[in-house]
């Protein structure tokens, strides 16, 4: 049997050996997994944990949007992008409208599947 804290530790070990590109990808599947629980918990008219991974979602978004790096014309994009999706969590936490979150979800996940791409891409 695990130890309790055996779990925490593997994740803060596996954070902390991540190069940059894997961090964002991590990043990414974070920002999925509470975007799908907040859907649920919309579905279930459980508020409180709606507004919780709502929010979590928010500031996985905001940060991506802060820690652009503006030098390059492509960025202007992003920061549009993730403009766009801040606004519509936003909307949808006040809302809580499942259709909109699953419309966020679906950008997310796209953005995910590219940005893992352009990892294995980068391998070769």
């Amino acid at each position: 049997m695990a130890l309790p804290g055996a779990y925490s530790q593997y994740n803060n070990s596996k954070i902390l050996t991540a190069s940059p590109a894997e961090l964002t990808l991590m990043l990414y599947d974070g920002a999925i997994k509470f975007c799908n629980i907040a859907i649920v918990a919309v579905e279930q008219k459980d508020i409180e944990k709606a507004h919780v991974n709502i929010t979590k979602t928010e500031r996985i978004v905001d940060y991506f949007r802060q820690t652009l790096d503006m030098s390059y014309p492509v960025a202007e994009d992003f920061e549009r992008v993730y403009s766009y999706l801040g606004r519509r969590l936003v909307e949808a936490n006040i809302k809580k409208d499942k259709e909109i979150l699953e419309e966020v979800n679906q950008h997310l996940r796209s953005m995910r599947d590219t940005w893992k791409e352009v990892m294995q891409h980068s391998k070769q």
